[in-house]
């Protein structure tokens, strides 16, 4: 979805491509412990593992904006995999914490990821290139879409106060309590790459190249749509026990973190 329109590209990564995850975890939930094993966890939160490696590598290296953002979701839908193994022969408390960290992380990355390729869309048409390496001077004529860019990198990075910080945390007790801290591994070099590839964007934006003298102009609607959604993002984590309290509803483990 990196090649359409950025609010398609938007919806596309804040919500399609949860689908598939929604229907494993009411799967896995439904099936009977004998086939639903530890082994076959481990193996969803190995490809998982594996997705928010080579997502975040891969978003790192993208010359062109759209296409890192879109390799960052694969990275991101990585770490909700890593439900399966936390809930799976664990105890109840484990089991609520990794629930209350996946459904937070669900909404703060629909949260974050819908106003990144917003703020993204608004810096390409503003660039009129779809290139990194364009960026050069756009902080001086763009500065809100950047910043919004940013404030959703906060929140895929997971620093504070975040909800993609809340989300990883609650991710991070669940894997220690459970005794499986290799998770805790994947977690922190996740954050790390979503580092990376953040400030690869802002270093074009700031200091590298010649600097332009005119950019083209992106509704402000769209502009402020992408503040919203990346301060939103930040609301979550802000304001996490409002919505755990009714995540909690109808979950197998009770009461989490």
């Amino acid at each position: 979805h990196g090649g359409a329109l950025a609010p398609v590209s938007a919806l596309l990564s804040a919500l399609v491509v949860k689908a598939s995850l929604y229907i494993l975890i009411r799967l896995w939930l439904a099936l009977d412990p004998d086939v639903a094993t530890a082994a076959a966890a481990n193996l969803l939160g190995a490809l998982g593992a594996g997705a928010v490696l080579w997502g975040g590598w891969m978003a790192w290296r993208q010359t062109k904006l759209k296409y890192l953002v879109a390799y960052s979701t694969v990275a991101q839908i990585g770490y909700l995999f890593l439900f399966f193994p936390l809930v799976t022969g664990t105890s109840t408390i484990a089991g609520g914490l990794a629930w209350d960290g996946t459904l937070l992380m669900l909404i703060s990355h629909a949260l974050a990821k819908a106003g990144m390729f917003l703020a993204a869309g608004n810096l390409v048409l503003a660039m009129g290139s779809p290139l990194i390496a364009d960026l050069s001077g756009i902080s001086r004529f763009r500065p809100l879409s950047l910043f919004s860019f940013g404030l959703a990198g906060v929140s895929l990075m997971g620093l504070p106060p975040s909800g993609g910080f809340t989300a990883k945390w609650l991710l991070l007790q669940s894997a220690l309590h459970s005794g499986q801290w290799w998770w805790v591994l994947v977690l922190i070099a996740g954050g790390l790459l979503s580092a990376a590839y953040v400030f690869k964007v802002l270093r074009h934006s700031f200091v590298e190249g010649p600097k332009r003298d005119h950019f083209n102009s992106p509704p402000m609607a769209m502009e402020l749509a992408a503040l919203a959604l990346a301060a939103a993002s930040m609301g979550v984590g802000l304001g996490a026990q409002s919505p755990l309290t009714w995540m909690r509803i109808g979950s197998p483990f009770g009461v989490g973190g």
